[in-house]
């Protein structure tokens, strides 16, 4: 294939080494540690990159203190004769947090960046430089794609466990060598408190690291964002981080489970029930948190597309913020669905726009699946196998637009549900018929508890192909099935490769698909 090799074994550990090395945290309450410079800026929570194209990146680091944010950019680890990016202030108005784009980027190229913290009255003083570096997608087509998905992280009070190795899935997808990473949502659990121990099942005890934040629901602007920097104490998420970009969405666990909005919650352990309060605290809070090119914005969206060169183009949806509320879903008729009007007919126009060879459905839920919200339902299937009814509607609009409009390569990729699998969409075992066959892809978690799987809705006849889940509820994930998804696209035959893979990176399934068909 003509993709650029996998990183040798000892090459892959020297990274991660050094890169864990750069960034230790302790395993205490979260405070930050003092670099070298005393009393200058430090970047204990390491540094991330997201929404990488071909020519341009964001990067993302906070500070211990006020600060300037500087960014040096080089071709070389050496940093010889860097290029320079004059970042925001960073302040408490963020949470000493900020995010720097950077503009006119070789295509294709390893770029290696380092973070400056400066004294904002003194930009003399400045903190131990933090480094980092991403791959801009490549404009020829031949050099192919490789990314790798999943969600679904903390969850079930299954947090930081020093004596597992903390969140080792990372260290697998990393040694993948992956041009990005698509968080398909759940990147945190703020109505999950997180406990110093819990007793498992076979008489063992699960340790966790703990914070304050962590110990209760999420309320304040203040708990979410300290859910957000819980996951950072992990070294194998910064290493991560400092060399893997993201693509990042959310879904409910960002705000509270199964949330809609305009929801009063009835949860007792709530003192503010508005969700939509909640909401705004938490997208705050994630806005900081993540480099998301659309949320820099005044009016900023989730929702957006990532263009990776010719090969590939990355519909994240939002399946969240613009939902009608969780209902039996039975309705015959439902202008608002999952996505809203808004998002459903720009999903629509950019999918009619795309002339990427894969266009990737990034969903932060899938569609076949039923995910109950007793006694409602929380996804788009319901179970009915009949027509489209209620969330369904919408689907169906889309799928027959793509299908009318000979939209070539749609893939559908997905988390949420906490376990892997893959399901064949085919109109010849469906009650709709007006769509062209697709594939919909399931991974997760990544660190949280494993449940078995959901069942199927016939609606739009999925045959579910593969499926790894555990039997019971909650499993932890000292007991296994925590999981990711690979996509290799080749840059010569231009063929889509899909592997489900466990926590340790072994291949449990594999599927390829052919490029310029509208359905296969």
């Amino acid at each position: 294939m003509s993709h650029r090799p996998l990183p040798g074994r000892r090459s892959v550990l020297r990274g991660s080494l050094a890169a864990s090395a750069a960034l230790s945290l302790p395993t205490a309450l979260g405070a930050a540690p003092a670099f070298a410079r005393s009393g200058r800026p430090t970047a204990g929570w390491g540094v991330q990159a997201g929404d990488v194209t071909c020519d341009s990146g964001l990067v993302w680091v906070r500070s211990d203190r006020p600060a300037r944010m500087i960014v040096e950019t080089s071709a070389t680890e050496s940093f010889r004769n860097p290029r320079r990016w004059d970042g925001p202030l960073l302040g408490s108005g963020t949470d000493f947090t900020g995010t720097t784009r950077l503009r006119g980027l070789p295509s294709g190229e390893q770029i290696h960046y380092r973070v400056l913290l400066a004294d904002p009255d003194d930009p003399r003083r400045t903190g131990e430089p933090v480094t980092g570096t991403f791959r801009t997608a490549s404009a020829k087509r031949r050099d192919g794609v490789r990314f790798v998905w999943s969600g679904d992280l903390a969850g079930q009070g299954w947090g930081i466990n020093p004596e597992l190795g903390g969140y080792r899935i990372y260290d697998a997808m990393g040694a993948l060598d992956p041009d990005f990473f698509l968080c398909s949502g759940d990147n945190i659990y703020a109505d999950g408190p997180i406990t110093g121990t819990v007793a498992l099942p076979d008489g063992r005890t699960w340790r966790n690291i703990t914070t304050e934040e962590k110990a209760k629901v999420a309320e304040t602007l203040a708990e979410f964002r300290g859910n957000f920097r819980y996951n950072l104490l992990d070294e194998n998420l910064r290493a991560f981080n400092a060399r893997v970009p993201s693509i990042v969405q959310w879904d409910d666990h960002e705000v509270t489970n199964n949330w809609y909005p305009g929801e009063i919650l009835t949860d007792t352990r709530y003192t503010e029930k508005r969700v939509d309060v909640l909401a705004a605290r938490a997208r705050r809070a994630f806005s900081e948190y993540f480099p998301i090119s659309t949320l820099r914005r005044p009016a900023g969206r989730v929702y957006r597309v990532q263009h990776h060169g010719p090969l590939l183009d990355v519909f994240v949806l939002d399946m969240r913020t613009y939902r009608n509320a969780n209902s039996p879903d039975d309705q015959p008729v439902d202008p608002q669905g999952i996505l809203g009007r808004e998002q459903l007919e720009w999903l629509k126009r950019e999918l009619s726009r795309s002339r990427a060879v894969w266009k990737v459905i990034a969903a932060d839920m899938p569609i076949g699946l039923v995910v109950p919200d007793a006694p409602n339902i929380e996804a788009v299937a319901q179970g009915d196998p009949g027509k489209p009814l209620g969330r369904e509607l919408q689907i169906a609009e889309l799928l027959r637009f793509v299908k009318h409009r000979r939209i070539t390569g749609t893939v559908w990729l997905t988390a949420d549900v906490h376990h892997t699998s893959a399901q064949h969409y085919q109109p010849s075992r469906a009650a709709f018929t007006d769509f062209e066959p697709f594939w919909e892809f399931v991974s997760g978690p990544l660190n949280a508890g494993a449940f078995p799987a959901n069942a199927l809705d016939g609606t739009f006849g999925p045959d579910r192909v593969f499926v790894k889940a555990p039997t019971t509820a909650n499993v932890s994930p000292a007991g296994g099935y925590q999981f990711f998804g690979e996509v290799d696209i080749d840059g010569h035959s231009g063929e889509l490769t899909v592997r489900l893979r466990e926590q340790d990176g072994t291949v449990l399934f594999t599927q390829t698909l052919q490029p310029g068909l509208v359905g296969q």
